[in-house]
């Protein structure tokens, strides 16, 4: 195989939940295309990956310094939907029943992979909780071990405070589940089902 190709495909196969056969495919596929898709796509990526940045309060990814979730005022209802990344906010959104405002927190505590509280975005949750007038979170984390162990550590970082009431979501979400895997109506019923933490 041709060294640039196979690099491309390992490239390819390196991105979440794309194997070597699912890479191999794609390139290929791009490559014998005679429609001018590649061109766009890497025209794209470029526009994309310079345009498209965290938002500096909620770290929801936009293409300026505060996201449509932080200057919607309708959103700024009390509650706080603690996530770990962008894929679980288009979740919810998908689902249209959640009407609060998000935090990205970029991943959850795990001693396998060497992720440590510095290396979740969690410093300005006590700023926000006090600003944005926060009275609930609402933990939609992955229903791991890690998980729980990151919804606590956060509990512990936020501190006793009498105004929040801290929820997760309810049962539906499996053991070990990932909100991506999850059909509208179970985390629908999930979160309006959310219980007390």
């Amino acid at each position: 195989m041709n060294p640039k190709i196979e690099k491309l495909i390992k490239m390819f196969a390196r991105l979440p939940r794309v194997g070597n056969r699912a890479a191999t495919r794609i390139v290929l596929s791009l490559l014998a295309d005679k429609t001018g898709k590649a061109a766009q796509l890497s025209d794209m990526l470029m526009d994309v990956s310079n345009a498209i940045r965290p938002c500096q309060n909620c770290g929801v990814l936009t293409d300026s310094d505060t996201c449509e979730f932080c200057r919607d005022a309708s959103r700024q209802n009390g509650t706080l939907c603690i996530v770990r990344d962008m894929s679980d906010v288009w979740v919810f959104e998908k689902t249209s029943v959640f009407h609060g405002r998000y935090h990205i927190i970029g991943g959850v505590l795990s001693g396998v992979s060497g992720t440590t509280p510095a290396d979740l975005n969690i410093q300005n949750l006590p700023n926000r909780i006090k600003n944005e007038n926060i009275n609930e979170i609402i933990f939609a984390l992955p229903n791991t071990i890690e998980g729980k162990t990151t919804a606590n550590y956060i509990m512990s970082v936020i501190g006793d405070n009498a105004n929040i009431t801290f929820t997760e979501l309810a049962s539906g979400v499996p053991l070990g589940g990932d909100l991506d895997y999850i059909d509208d109506g179970t985390l629908t019923l999930a979160l309006k089902g959310r219980k007390k933490l």
